[in-house]
């Protein structure tokens, strides 16, 4: 049968710079993908776009396809990514720019996939009765309208299917889901039909496995995390897809890492509800129905994956402004070193009161102590050698906010002894992005989708 070996060399932006250049020169594939969007990611593309209209998009991607492009090129390796954020146009002006200047234009094909941005037409769809309910409070849009800073719809591997039908050889996608960006290349290979249901599941399950990049190769793995192999230069994970669905994950020969059974459960688990309804804008796939077999070292094979008809509705990843917050910390030193830092808090708090400041809520960690886990068993020990104070405010009043980043400092010496960790200063007023998500109808919706030369 046919195969086709997609990797994925990005897991989210800030992943490492080299991954996908290794990839593409250390052994063959056919299709690489990059995946760089979180729900948050967004409303920061949002606010350097509204500063810049050239920006909003993943920078990081351009300077990546000017070093591999003489090799994509070469190789025919394909390139799927969500580098466009909420600017995909100027990301793909940005890469053609480089691709000329390396002397590869009228050489290169670029997609862009668009129209996920419906922030322009929240007020007509909501006039319309289109509420974007949140989909864990029940609350209409509107009811934080204003507070609005991006609103995206996640588009499926369709959508990247189609780009790569009408001749896109790097495929700039905004907002699409993250599974898609290994969908789409199987649906165009395979020719997959729109209610092929068990293939197009068996397509999204492959695209989940390896979306996160390393976290499926050993990155991040709990089962025997201390024995795993040179994970200095882990190796990032490839699919072999073939068109029955089935496919193996693995990575090029003499890299670092690990792929067995367990640490693919690992991943598998990963941002998972109901296992039998992993619901995108392609079909409903059942996770329950996956089978798993080692297949050789640093090889998993998936069978038997099963899946239902998609929806009618698109999923719509909404961001909106919901107050400000600080964090400030202390290190406290032995002797006593957690009853310090208990004394620090309960110091900053009356302080806190008497000056009359009201927040939402205000949060304290004793890391060394309880942050990650809470006091298991009773008081920790006083040996402890050292406890990192950390306290956070949050609120809808910046003034307070503000007000509270100069209540740490003074305790460098008008509080408990010993105390060390405040090089960094006084701490940082940060506005609050809150996470709304809501469906809309796909018929309200539709991808945009131009290819042109570079």
């Amino acid at each position: 049968m046919k195969k086709v070996r997609i990797a994925n060399g990005q897991g989210f932006w800030g992943d490492s710079l080299q991954a996908p250049v290794d990839l593409v020169r250390r052994g063959p594939i056919d299709y690489l993908t990059l995946d760089y969007l979180a729900e948050v990611t967004m409303s920061i593309m949002q606010k350097q776009r509204a500063r810049d209209p050239r920006l909003g998009y993943a920078r990081d991607f351009v300077s990546l396809i000017e070093e591999i492009l003489p090799d994509l090129v070469e190789r025919k390796i394909k390139v799927v990514a969500n580098a466009g954020g909420v600017n995909p146009n100027a990301c793909r002006d940005a890469v053609i720019e480089v691709a000329r200047r390396r002397g590869f234009g009228g050489k290169l094909r670029i997609a862009v996939v668009a129209g996920d941005d419906i922030m322009s037409r929240l007020d007509d769809f909501i006039s319309r009765g289109v509420e974007l309910k949140n989909q864990e409070t029940g609350e209409p849009l509107a009811t934080v309208r204003a507070q609005v800073q991006s609103a995206n719809v996640y588009f499926g591997g369709r959508d990247i299917a189609e780009a790569l039908d009408k001749g896109g050889q790097i495929i700039i996608a905004g907002r699409v889901t993250d599974t898609s960006l290994s969908l789409g290349p199987m649906i165009h290979e395979f020719d997959w039909a729109r209610n092929d249901w068990n293939h197009l599941a068996a397509g999204t399950i492959a695209g989940h496995t390896i979306e996160c990049g390393a976290q499926c190769t050993g990155g991040n793995c709990l089962v025997d995390w201390d024995s795993i192999p040179n994970l200095a230069d882990v190796g990032y994970p490839i699919l072999e897809a073939q068109p029955d669905g089935s496919f193996v994950v693995t990575k090029h020969d003499g890299t670092g890492g690990r792929i067995t059974v367990a640490a693919i459960k690992e991943q598998l688990l990963y941002e998972m509800g109901d296992p039998r309804e992993y619901i995108t804008p392609d079909c409903i796939a059942d996770f329950t129905t996956i089978r798993l077999e080692q297949d050789g070292t640093d090889r998993v094979r998936f069978s038997g994956i099963k899946g239902r008809p998609a929806t009618n509705l698109y999923k719509v990843s909404v961001s909106y402004s919901a107050g400000w917050k600080a964090i400030g910390s202390l290190v406290y030193a032995w002797p006593d070193a957690y009853r310090k830092a208990q004394a620090a808090d309960r110091i900053v708090r009356e302080r806190l009161d008497r000056l009359g400041l009201k927040f939402d809520a205000v949060r304290t960690e004793f890391v060394g102590v309880d942050a990650c886990h809470g006091v298991i068993s009773g008081t920790p020990p006083p040996e402890i050698a050292e406890v990192s104070f950390r306290i956070g405010v949050r609120s809808k009043d910046k003034h307070a906010v503000e007000r509270f980043t100069r209540e740490i400092a003074p305790l460098v010496l008008n509080g408990p002894p010993t105390v060390t960790g405040f090089a960094a200063g006084r701490p940082k007023v940060e506005e609050i992005i809150a996470y709304w998500p809501a469906l809309i109808p796909k018929s309200e919706v539709q991808a945009e989708i131009s290819v042109i030369e570079a």
